[in-house]
């Protein structure tokens, strides 16, 4: 027995001497250390990935890959090689995230870390960078995360996530990118008060309810709320967001007029399409987006020949009615414009010479109204075979 307790304290000794070395080596906060420990134990490098191979907790972990430190402790935690293409990780994100009370970026690269986020994360008060993105994460989105009141952005986008968009994250003050494509999230949208919010992107999800007259600030320049089904007019929303250079509503199911107001923003591609927009399009004036695209809803009445400057113009599937204005046809032999799309509406003229040779670079397609086509063009194969309306349905018309 006396031999055996001398190799114990022996034993002893050693272990003590090797946690005095790590120390040494390791000036990291103890919380800190153990918080890695067990993030590291949760989480492991997919086929190819040799991400941890650095995390060697005898020596000091501020030099880990992705480690970042300010003093004792972890400020910047960026897990996965970033390097485009590299391999990720694969697990879980450990609840010890939340003991890292330093933390201001926390991000996992593209891979496959699967199960929910750790309501945890509402305990880093510092944390202005969450970006987990391309990956199997499920679940609900945590509402402690309305606790981070110094978040900037927000990207949990191409997951798996289901519920609904806390409306806790709508009132962080300091949200400059929100970024949740790509999900399952439901509900509707929250409303967003941050005065430095410059980009929303919540496309591909399955968002319902209507728009908040005020639920969006005049900060915004990036406004994607694409394959949806979200509903109910859009005119109020829209009207104060002067500082937007991208928009797309597509795929949704709103309603009533589109307003003319947005004609004159600052973007160079208009996305309305497949919506259930009606009432005539009238421009405030002369339009300067390169691309507008209004097919697939019920817009009415005549075309306007301030879109006649748009380069890309889609206004097939819709309801319009009367002759295409004359400016059109000017900029179509000119070449100005690429592809001019008026199939499946109700029009009944197009003051275009049959002999005259539209530009090759040039796609017009008039398949499908109350004329007869003066021009033989090639239409996009899904607008059909059929030349023209039936006569029946254009005399008279009726919407």
């Amino acid at each position: 027995m006396k031999h055996f307790s001398t190799n114990s304290r022996a034993y002893g000794v050693v272990l003590l001497l090797s946690h005095m070395i790590a120390a040494a080596h390791s000036m990291l906060h103890p919380v800190d250390f153990l918080a890695l420990q067990s993030i590291r134990k949760s989480l492991s490098d997919l086929r190819g990935s040799n991400y941890f191979a650095s995390w060697d907790f005898t020596s000091d972990p501020c030099n880990f890959a992705g480690v970042y430190c300010d003093g004792d402790r972890v400020i910047a935690l960026n897990l996965g090689d970033p390097r485009a293409g590299s391999p990720g990780l694969t697990g879980r994100v450990d609840p010890a995230i939340g003991k890292l009370s330093a933390l201001s970026e926390f991000t996992i690269v593209p891979g496959r870390v699967f199960g929910q986020l750790p309501h945890t994360l509402s305990q880093l008060k510092n944390l202005r960078f969450l970006a987990i993105s391309r990956n199997f994460i499920s679940g609900e989105i945590p509402a402690g995360l309305g606790q981070l009141r110094a978040l900037q952005t927000l990207d949990l986008s191409f997951n798996q996530l289901t519920g609904a968009i806390p409306f806790s994250i709508g009132a962080l003050p300091s949200l400059s990118n929100v970024i949740l494509c790509h999900n399952r999230l439901a509900g509707s949208v929250p409303r967003f008060t941050s005065r430095a919010l410059t980009r929303l992107d919540l496309k591909h999800n399955d968002l319902s309810g209507s728009l908040s007259p005020a639920g969006l600030p005049p900060s915004l320049q990036y406004l994607s709320l694409s394959w949806n089904r979200i509903t109910g007019p859009v005119d109020r929303v829209l009207y104060g967001l002067n500082r937007l250079s991208y928009v797309d509503l597509s795929s949704n199911r709103f309603t009533g007029c589109i307003p003319g107001k947005i004609f004159s923003f600052p973007i160079s591609n208009l996305q309305l399409q497949r919506n259930e927009f009606s009432g005539p399009v009238q421009p405030l004036e002369q339009v300067r987006i390169p691309t507008v695209d209004l097919s697939f809803n019920r817009l009415s009445g005549g075309i306007s020949p301030l879109l006649s400057t748009v380069q890309n113009l889609y206004l097939n599937n819709n309801r319009f009615t009367g002759e295409v204005p004359v400016s059109f046809v000017d900029r179509l032999l000119s070449g100005s414009i690429e592809i001019l799309y008026l199939q499946h509406n109700y029009l009944t003229g197009i003051r275009i010479n049959p002999r005259v040779e539209i530009p090759l670079s040039t796609s017009l397609c008039l398949q499908y109204n109350c004329m007869v086509l003066p021009v033989q063009t090639p239409c996009p194969l899904k607008a059909g075979r059929q030349k023209t309306r039936p006569t029946s349905q254009c005399i008279p018309w009726k919407g």
